[in-house]
């Protein structure tokens, strides 16, 4: 038994280390990253970093550092419980890009150690082959082209295997609670791979449930313990789910994706393919040349039952169709195209191919198998090069690597009892199998773009935003300037830049309203980019755009402090995004006239929704009387074109409702106080009613002063805690300049806590007749409820270790009716 457990554990480290070998090499000798990682991972792995180096201005409830105040729990078990994220802590900070790579190569080996145990498990084989066959899982096309930019969705390579496993055995009726946990691992891990990873292991289970004779009585019973093995596990990951689920309730909608259209047969098939990443939005589903033989010989191997190969082969097809459909696809992805791609469920396609497989390796694929196999391979690779969609690397994959793999094969099968020969034959398909892998990554990591940020900008800019570091007092705002869409997160203070999945509407709307751009409909912000927003927000010093060699200069401005007091008689006016600035700074410090047309094609305004600009490139002539020597801003929003005036020009790239554009300085107003600004437009586009903005600056510098004398003389901030001391006696409302986001408490001089009143989206406390301190707590909303469950589930889960324990304790019970026989023949 320890000798058979030492061979399982060098198989299975076998294949892990082959699929990360072949990972590492392919991309070193790229030398490239796949695209994304440096957007989402690496940011999300350097805050990882902080908080576990006690570092973070937040913890794992609440993210100061980002959109001026964010709930991050929902983001934390996102995009880092991978287990394996916390090998980030090892690491120098500015070390994101390695971190992640070590992220992935771990999950990778793990997944693929577990998807060769699991074949394993499927069917007893050669061994060596068992590994070669889970590196095509490992090294999949979807791991080549998304999942290895993306540890949180590449978890699900774990997430399926283990899932098989805990189905395995609920088919021989053991492990309950061992199955319980894996169960609770995979949805613990990342949720929406889980889901995913779960309805293929529930066809797993099927196909293996019907696919053997079993009586009816078994089957039953199976079927009774996967299904309280996956409810009790989703349970025991309560805190994951319901938090999640609050917090997408919250959350700003995801961007309008259009339907799939038709791609065609062809190009799908070319999926299959080794090497055919094409940049296109289609299921990454190849698991190598060897393992596609594998499979499309399956229905020829008379070796393997008919029924088995009834069921996995009907498996498959519907699969397969599922990825062709729309409504299938929707199903797969829960009602709701993902924006970032129609097919991040590819992962389970590719483990049922190398599953399906390996069932016919491991019964020894014949001649006619091989042959059979060849053939539908051959005519897959001539339906796709029908419609250009076969590149000429995969042509070379496919006539040298098949003919080498079937020869390969044939000696298996006809040289079986031969040890020597089957030795030589599995080394020539394991160098088969990872040139192929090899290569096949090496184009991937070829198609991604490269625009990684160096170790040298990180530091750099971490440094900058330390060195002027004012929490809480003020903010240090590592924006406009950005390197990634996650900057307050990769170099530290707090911004308004974030990209989240569960960003919430409220933050999302705050910033959009009070002129900040965003992109992806909301679900990317960005830091506000003018000088009464910096005040708002308490902004002290940022990072604008500058020269080489790091491409920002650090600006410091007066900003008054994060809590501030509004006269009780305040009334916000929305009117446009400059009486919204200048109710919450509770000042006028703008000349917002309504704009003249001037010349050109002339725009039609349509009320306070604002005007229509037409296409073309004369340019529509918008002029607005302005106070001399003030400075004048333009606010396009969603405007598509160019912006001109004041001698400034700039590209304005607004699509509503994905791509919101920020407030930008045209320039210094002339002395005959006349703001000349001249529309391009692509296309006809829309632009407030009141698009300009003229500031003047003494204003700014009354107000500012104002609002810092009547606000809180000192503020203390904790990981989701905020605390204020204000002037005594102080009256109206205190304005805490945090998105008042769901979760937030607030206590007035000790008082009983009560959810803030909203000032404009920004956290507003009442003070009554007159307060002297509030002290404000964040609770991210579903973690109480998902702790409650987890905490009963795992009671259960307990009593049910118990009493399996006392039953493998308590003596053989011999029935009674065997007593009796035994009694008989005794007195006889």
């Amino acid at each position: 038994m320890r000798a058979e457990r030492r061979r399982e554990v060098l198989v299975c480290g076998g294949a892990a280390g082959l699929a990360m070998g072949g990972y590492g090499l392919a991309a070193a000798l790229r030398g490239r990253w796949p695209a994304g990682a440096d957007a989402v991972a690496v940011p999300y792995h350097a805050h990882l970093w902080d908080l576990l180096h006690g570092e973070a201005a937040g913890d794992l409830l609440f993210n100061w550092h980002s959109g001026y105040g964010v709930p991050f729990l929902a983001d934390f078990f996102a995009y880092l419980m991978n287990p394996f994220s916390w090998l980030t802590a090892l690491l120098p900070r500015d070390r994101g890009e390695l971190a992640v790579l070590l992220v992935t190569l771990a999950t990778i080996g793990l997944g693929t150690a577990l998807m060769a145990r699991l074949l394993g498990r499927l069917h007893p084989g050669p061994r060596r082959l068992r590994a070669l066959a889970a590196v095509g899982y490992g090294l999949c096309a979807w791991v080549l082209d998304v999942g290895g930019a993306a540890p949180m969705w590449l978890w699900g390579l774990v997430s399926l295997p283990l899932l098989g496993l805990a189905a395995d055995w609920c088919l021989h009726e053991r492990r309950w609670v061992a199955g319980t946990l894996c169960v609770t691992l995979a949805w613990a891990g990342n949720l929406y791979t889980a889901a995913l990873a779960t309805l293929a292991a529930g066809l797993l289970f099927a196909v293996r449930l019907f696919a053997a004779p079993r009586p009816l009585r078994r089957r039953v019973r199976a079927t009774g313990r996967a299904v309280t093995m996956t409810t009790a596990g989703v349970l025991l990951a309560s805190p994951v789910l319901f938090v999640a689920v609050r917090a997408e309730q919250e959350a700003q909608p995801e961007s309008p994706v259009q339907p799939l259209g038709p791609s065609g047969l062809g190009v799908h098939l070319a999926q299959l393919l080794p090497a055919t990443h094409g940049g296109r939005a289609l299921p990454d589903a190849a698991i190598g040349l060897f393992g596609l033989l594998l499979v499309c010989g399956l229905p020829f191997n008379r070796r393997v039952r008919p029924r088995e190969r009834a069921f996995w082969c009907a498996a498959l097809v519907l699969v397969v169709l599922g990825f062709v459909w729309t409504p299938t696809v929707l199903v797969w992805h829960g009602l709701a195209i993902p924006a970032g791609g129609p097919y991040r469920v590819s992962f389970v396609l590719s483990g049922l191919l190398v599953l399906a497989g390996w069932v016919s390796l491991a019964h020894r694929p014949d001649p006619v198998t091989l042959l059979g196999g060849a053939a539908v391979v051959a005519v897959i690779a001539g339906v796709a090069a029908s419609r250009h969609a076969v590149h000429p690397a995969t042509w070379v994959l496919l006539t040298v690597g098949g003919a080498v793999l079937l020869a390969a094969l044939w000696i298996l099968d006809r040289r079986h009892p031969d040890r020597r020969a089957n030795a030589v034959a599995t080394w020539v398909i394991g160098g088969a199998v990872l040139g192929n892998a090899v290569w096949s990554g090496y184009a991937a990591l070829g198609a991604a773009p490269s625009g990684s940020v160096s170790a040298a900008d990180v530091r750099a800019g971490h440094a900058a935003v330390r060195a002027a570091d004012d929490w809480p007092r003020g903010r240090s705002d590592p924006g406009p300037h950005a390197y990634t869409t996650n900057d307050p997160l990769l170099l530290g203070g707090q911004g308004g830049g974030y990209f989240s999945g569960y960003l919430p509407t409220v933050a999302a709307l705050l910033l959009h309203d009070l002129g900040a751009g965003w992109t992806a409909g909301g679900r990317q912000t960005s830091s506000v980019t003018d000088p009464v927003g910096r005040a708002l927000f308490a902004v002290r010093a940022h990072l604008d755009d500058g020269p080489p060699p790091y491409g920002f200069t650090p600006v410091r401005s007066a900003a008054p402090p994060l809590v501030s007091v509004l006269p009780p008689d305040t009334r916000p006016e929305t009117s446009s995004v400059w009486s919204r600035q200048e109710s919450l700074l509770g000042g006028q410090v703008y000349d917002a006239p309504l704009p003249v047309p001037a010349g050109g094609p002339a725009p039609t305004l349509h009320g306070t929704s604002g005007w229509s600009v037409p296409a073309g490139d004369e340019g529509t002539v918008l002029t607005a009387a302005c106070t001399p020597g003030s400075t004048a801003f333009f606010h396009g929003v969603w405007y598509r074109g160019t912006v001109s005036g004041l001698g400034t020009s700039y590209r304005s790239d607004g699509e509503q409702p994905t791509t919101a554009v920020a407030i930008h300085r045209l320039g210094t107003v002339p002395a005959d106080g006349v703001v000349r600004v001249t529309l391009r437009s692509d296309t006809v586009s829309q632009v407030p009613a009141r698009p300009i903005g003229c500031l003047r600056t003494d204003a700014l510098e009354a107000a500012v002063a104002h609002r810092t004398a009547t606000g809180a003389t000192r503020v203390a901030a904790g990981g989701h805690t905020l605390a204020a001391t204000l002037p005594a006696g102080a009256t109206g409302t205190a304005l805490v300049a945090v998105p008042a986001t769901v979760g937030w408490a607030c206590a007035v001089d000790g008082g009983r806590p009560a959810a803030p009143t909203p000032v404009l989206g920004m956290i507003g406390v009442p003070l009554g007749p007159g307060a002297s301190r509030i002290a404000c707590t964040f609770r991210p909303p579903g973690l109480t409820e998902g702790l409650t469950v987890a905490s009963a589930t795992a009671a259960v889960l307990a009593l049910v270790t118990a009493f399996a324990h006392l039953a493998r304790r308590r003596p053989a019970h011999t029935p009674r009716r065997t007593r009796r026989a035994a009694g008989s023949a005794a007195e006889a």
